[in-house]
């Protein structure tokens, strides 16, 4: 692969990095749209892309991931027991997303896609102008259920799950520095069981690009979690100086835009 090539995903990596640290997002919400406009590009488009895009960016995760995790435990910010509770239902959910994304026509996966960023763009601006509920976490049923729908959503779509927990979180009392931080490290368990159904249900399948185990390309998810680990851990340091909820709203104006770009292309 070119370098002016893996430059480019490095940068989209820092940016991803940068943000899954701050607001739990797992990155997966740059990373998707930005790999379907760079794959073409670069010539490693082909009628694969949108799954190709959804693994590469579900393998560039667990390693951005962890690295915020790490560094938002070091700051006693997760909620382990929290985790625990959701992992089995999340990793469940995100073997039947990913092999779900498999038999989807790539066009019906980028429109899905390009419909939940501005589902998402949208409940995030409207979430910044009022408060969160404080109603309690629902019983382990519930809570499971949830878990399992997450992890689906977000297998299917190549995110981390953070743009779903987060605010899920959020609504039921936990703190959002909590929140964040529980999310980032729930993340991490959900995009490797996603990234491994992507590696097999793409296993063997004509009109890859090169250099592709199954639908992962990994020439650019090595760039881009090599930029994002990094950027993951300043991420977390600063989500505990700086206005979140700033940050969210200026996300949300970038999720539309892309949503409508990813929608007329």
């Amino acid at each position: 692969m070119e370098p002016s090539a893996l430059a480019a995903f490095a940068a989209v990596g820092a940016i991803a990095g940068l943000l899954a640290g701050l607001l739990g997002i797992g990155g997966g919400a740059v990373i998707v749209p930005a790999l379907l406009i760079l794959l073409p590009a670069f010539g490693a488009g082909g009628p694969w892309t949108p799954h190709q895009a959804v693994a590469t960016s579900l393998a560039t995760i667990v390693a951005a991931g962890s690295a915020s995790t790490l560094s938002h435990h070091r700051r006693g910010a997760v909620r382990w027991w929290l985790v625990a509770r959701l992992a089995p239902s999340l990793v469940l959910g995100a073997g039947v997303g990913a092999l779900l994304a498999s038999w989807l026509p790539a066009l019906w996966l980028q429109r899905l896609f390009a419909a939940f960023l501005l589902a998402s763009g949208t409940r995030m601006l409207l979430a910044a102008r009022t408060p969160p509920a404080d109603a309690p976490l629902p019983r382990s049923l519930a809570l499971v259920g949830t878990g399992g729908g997450i992890g689906a959503v977000s297998a299917l779509l190549g995110i981390g799950g953070g743009i779903l927990m987060v605010p899920y979180l959020a609504r039921h009392g936990v703190a959002l520095r909590h929140a964040v931080a529980t999310s980032s490290a729930c993340g991490v368990p959900l995009a490797l069981i996603g990234s491994l159904g992507f590696v097999v249900s793409g296993w063997g399948r004509e009109g890859l690009a090169a250099q592709s185990v199954g639908f992962v390309l990994w020439p650019a998810a090595l760039a881009i979690a090599g930029a994002a680990v990094p950027m993951a851990t300043l991420g977390a340091r600063l989500v505990h100086r700086l206005p979140t909820l700033t940050l969210k709203r200026v996300f949300a104006v970038l999720l539309l835009a892309v949503g409508v770009r990813l929608l007329l292309t």
